[in-house]
């Protein structure tokens, strides 16, 4: 927490606040070698000699450090940014940090007088990164200077950096606010400007021009095999390229199967394609008003809220509460249709679904449920509140995220959304196909940019054949999936594991299978490599079967963990 100190503030850690992380090649590299020290110091433990609880713990811990470890030698941490990440977009940290006390306020302020430094080291990681040869591509670096130019301005006012300031909580004695103010507007005006009119320029003159021009991370130094460590350390399986891009190709062709049956009972008469071409242009299926397509987003969450408790134990449902807002006018063109921003992990701070309501006639109706569902609840604002609220288990594995995990969760929660009954009309269960595709598209898509050398403009055209997402997001998703290679594999593999492990569980214990019993034990042990998620069921499925074996009664509920 305390190298991290940013991570520390959201995870609910107070102790770093007035902190930015430190980006010096020295700092990395102190990291890395304190990373291997602590993978030696942890092997001099037997793991023989442990509990079976801290066997999870010690395999969990090893697994964490090792990633790491395994991933420096690549130099990735030099890819400083990028469209959806990065120092440009540090001023969304007003929407999700702890503002309640005067201590609050000076601490964020404390971070502004050092936000320079922070600057400058993330220039100097830009810099490096020019001399290694390991740049992003130039095609999504060209979403960059308009990020950066929206954080210079000429009046505090206008700062997104200077947004808590402008309604402080009345606790605060007016005059320490007045006090607050001027320092954070100072600090805002004096280091924070200043400091992105450097990285304006430096951007403009030296970096862009520099960035390289091909798009698949088997062309960066190395790449091949660093892609292969990205999607090992994406599906948390030992997956090559080769196998993720065929599993793609076999998972679109089953997908398309079932939405063109959609289509044919909706009675369209025309080809899958013309069907695509009506789902993106008729306008009776976009809203016009971004206000109308906002309270459509906040209905589609509420309507879930009645069916959780059919599906998830009440003990393991989430105390914090989350909202449904608008993402930032500045961030929408560049960013996804929706994200989950967690809740801070002591509950000040409530969680949210961040909604994207630039260009309204980009976002179909029909997808407005089932993204919901994934972004929302029984997704990422079940899931990892869940995490965070768990007991008896190190801190480290309630914050830990793994994305085969988190997301093949989430993209999971989109098929319990259909079991809810959710998509009740053939154009919302549409959606929720259409959805499935996505990320079924997104296995060969990604594989294809970083793997076998597809262009942008294939990658766009794979899209366009085979969903009904606006060009709008295929173009956005598509320079997701240059910048940030691997990541988009996580979700169909995680969904297939969890669907399989349902599958198997329900085989074994036929009718004495609890599906919320299932459910908890996917949730309560915090985020996991799939790997290590498919033994816990397993030892699961061994004790529900003993429990059979012992009453031969009723159906078995899940076993709870005496932590809870």
């Amino acid at each position: 927490m305390r190298e991290h100190p940013v991570e520390a503030s959201l995870d609910g850690f107070h102790q770093y606040d007035d902190r930015w992380p430190d980006l010096s090649l020295a700092a990395i590299a102190s990291e890395h070698h304190e990373n291997e020290a602590t993978l030696a110091d942890l092997a001099k433990i037997d793991r023989g000699d442990l509990s079976q609880a801290d066997k999870i713990n010690y395999d969990l811990f090893k697994y964490r450090y090792e990633r790491r470890v395994n991933a420096y030698p690549f130099h990735g941490y030099l890819l400083a940014l990028n469209q959806l990440d990065g120092i440009q977009l540090s001023s969304s940290l007003t929407r999700t940090l702890r503002f309640d006390s005067a201590a609050d306020y000076s601490n964020f302020v404390k971070r502004l007088q050092g936000f320079g430094a922070y600057m400058d080291q993330t220039i100097g990681l830009l810099r490096e990164g020019l001399r290694e040869k390991i740049t992003q591509p130039r095609v999504v670096m060209r979403r960059i200077p308009h990020q950066i130019a929206a954080q210079i301005v000429t009046k505090v006012e206008k700062s997104r950096f200077y947004e808590p300031f402008r309604k402080m909580p009345v606790t605060i004695p007016a005059a320490e606010q007045a006090e607050l103010r001027k320092r954070a507007a100072a600090a805002i005006m004096n280091v924070v400007v200043p400091a992105f009119e450097r990285m304006r320029k430096f951007f403009k003159d030296d970096y862009l021009p520099h960035c390289r021009i091909t798009t698949g991370a088997s062309d960066l130094p190395n790449g091949r095999a660093y892609y292969a460590l990205l999607v090992r350390q994406a599906t948390t399986t030992q997956m090559t390229p080769k196998q993720v891009h065929e599993l793609g190709l076999e998972k679109v062709k089953q997908v398309k199967a079932e939405m063109e049956k959609v289509f044919r009972k909706i009675g369209f008469k025309g080809s899958y394609q013309d069907f695509l071409h009506t789902l993106r242009t008729d306008p009776r299926f976009y809203y016009k008003d971004p206000k109308n397509l906002l309270k459509a987003y906040q209905a589609a969450a509420k309507r879930v809220d009645p069916h959780l408790v059919d599906f998830i134990s009440t003990r393991l449902l989430p105390r914090v509460p989350y909202g449904v807002r608008p993402i930032p006018a500045a961030l929408a063109p560049d960013t996804y249709p929706a994200y989950s921003v967690p809740p801070a992990g002591d509950g000040s701070v409530a969680g949210y679904v961040e909604v994207n309501l630039y260009k309204p006639e980009s976002r179909p109706k029909y997808e407005i449920q089932v993204l919901m569902c994934h972004e929302g609840r029984p997704g990422h604002q079940l899931q990892i509140p869940i995490a965070m609220e768990l007991k008896g288990i190190p801190q480290f594995r309630r914050f830990d995220y793994y994305s085969a995990y988190g997301e093949g969760w989430a993209l999971y929660s989109e098929t319990l959304c259909n079991e809810m009954g959710l998509y009740d009309n053939p154009y919302s269960r549409f959606g929720y196909l259409d959805y499935q595709m996505w990320r079924a598209v997104r296995l060969v898509v990604d594989t294809g940019l970083h793997e076998y050398g597809w262009s942008r403009g294939r990658a766009i055209k794979y899209f366009e054949d085979h969903t009904a997402l606006s060009e709008q997001n295929i173009e956005t998703e598509v320079d997701r999936y240059i910048a940030w290679p691997g990541q988009a594999l996580s979700y169909m593999v995680g969904e297939i594991r969890i669907q399989n492990l349902r599958k198997k569980a329900e085989r074994a214990l036929g009718s004495h299978f609890d599906l919320r019993g299932f459910h908890d034990v996917v949730l309560e042990n915090g985020a996991i490599p799939l790997d290590e998620l498919s033994r816990l069921v397993d030892r699961w499925i061994s004790k529900q079967k003993a429990a059979i074996g012992g009453e031969r009664s009723a159906p078995i509920t899940a076993q709870r963990p005496a932590s809870r």
